[in-house]
Parts: C-alpha cells; structure tokens; sequence
C-alpha cells in the first residue's frame, strides 16, 4: 500500500484508439484506472486493458454526466482524477497532484487546461488557463447528470493547482468540425429539455457575442491565425446550438 491516499483516475470513452494509449500511460502513477466505454468500435478497450485499467461497457448513452458519474462509481481509492481520453497529465502536474492529495484542508481541486488547436496551445481567448474542477476526494464528489459539459460536484473547499494538463482536443479541421456539431446538438438538446428559448434571431445575436467576446475582448487575436479560427468556431458553435434549441418549435 502506498504511504499517501490512493488516486483513482477515471475516464469514459468512445472510440479513442489514437489517443487512449498515451493518456493511460501518463496515468500510471495512479492507483488504479476506471474505463467505462460507451460501445467503441476501435478496440479502445482492449488497449485499456493492455494498459491495466478496469474496463467495463456502458452502452446506453444518456449524456456525459451519468457516464462519468458511473466511472466515479466504479472507483475504488481515497481520491478520483477525472480525465478525458485527449487530455494529458505532465511530469510536473503529476507531482502536484501527489503533493495535493497528501495535504489536508480541501476536497478537491481544479485544473488548468492549455488547450492544443491545430497543432499549437492557445493562451489567449478564454482557451487559457481555461480550469476544471477534475481532482476530488471520493466520498465528497458527484457529477451533475448534465448531457454535455458534465459538472464535477464537491461538498467541501476546493483549492487550485497552478501545472496544467495538456487538452489535445482540436488536432484537424475535421476534428473541429466533428466536435463543434457534436457538443452544438447536444447543448441544443440540453437546452429543449430545460425549456430553454432559442431560434433564428436568439442564434444569431449570440454568434456574434461569441465571436465578439472570444476574438476581441478575451485577445483571441494574439494567437493569430488559429486565434481566428477558434473564435469563428465558437461561434458557430453558439449559433447552431440556438438555432437548433428553438427551429423545431417553428416548424
């Protein structure tokens, strides 16, 4: 047994065989690693078991909520690290991370992101540091049952770590594209069940907030080229999302 609390590090999964292999490898000084897969089609489960995580199927999709909350579930140390199959945990994040869980005084902890898009880290934009709550001793953590942008719930003080993990989401203009329609159908769907307005005239005042807010107010400028491009894909992101939460109620 190791002479501090034990790390279980959990993630969900669908067809991640290009990145599941050096995500669990950068995991290895965790206790034990939770893969709950959603039925992929790659054989990503099978390189997590090569990989010695716990692996066990979920298929019925209900969001990334209730798919990380049986990952949470399913974990069996002091604390959880919750980490996405694209994400890596560097040398020196991995030693705060130690550092942390052997302190006293917090429940949990939240985790810069320096997100990668197409090839380089965006630092300006609101890509950066861009924190997520992802470290939490286990009996004080749950995940709201959201469908997309799943929230981590801790009862307790949450404090911050200052290394950042590596976000290695957005490597193609096809991932950019694949994904923004992704997380677009799904916040619009979210925001139908909450009876949330949307439509036309609501989508395109928001595109252009976005675009406004993200290129200009948050400096998405200074990272050139890429900055340009993030910023119109999050605004199309933002229109689609609107427009597809309120068009069928027009139809």
């Amino acid at each position: 047994m190791p002479d501090r609390p034990t790390i279980s590090a959990i993630l969900i999964t669908r067809d991640e065989r290009d990145n599941i292999a050096d995500c669990l490898a950068a995991l290895s000084f965790c206790d034990e690693i939770v893969v709950v897969d959603s039925g992929s089609a790659d054989g990503t489960p099978d390189i997590a078991r090569e990989h010695g995580a716990k692996v066990s199927i979920e298929a019925d999709w209900q969001g990334y909520g209730v798919q990380k909350q049986r990952a949470l579930d399913r974990a069996g140390s002091d604390w959880v690290l919750a980490v996405d199959a694209d994400e890596r945990i560097p040398e020196a994040l991995r030693d705060e991370i130690l550092v942390a869980v052997a302190a006293a005084g917090f429940a949990g902890y939240r985790i810069k992101r320096l997100n990668w898009f197409l090839g380089r880290p965006l630092r300006h934009g609101g890509w950066y540091p861009d924190p997520v709550l992802r470290l939490a001793r286990r009996d004080a953590a749950r995940y709201k049952p959201a469908i997309v942008h799943e929230t981590l719930l801790v009862d307790g003080r949450v404090g911050d770590l200052e290394a950042p993990m590596e976000h290695l989401s957005y490597r193609t203009i096809d991932d950019v594209l694949a994904k923004m329609r992704r997380y677009a159908l799904a916040s619009a769907e979210a925001r139908r069940r909450d009876g949330a307005a949307g439509g036309l005239g609501s989508a395109l005042l928001r595109a252009k907030f976005t675009f406004l807010k993200t290129y200009f107010l948050q400096l998405g400028l200074l990272d050139g080229g890429r900055g340009l491009v993030a910023a119109i894909a999050r605004s199309q992101e933002t229109f689609w999302r609107y427009l597809a939460a309120g068009w069928e109620d027009k139809q």
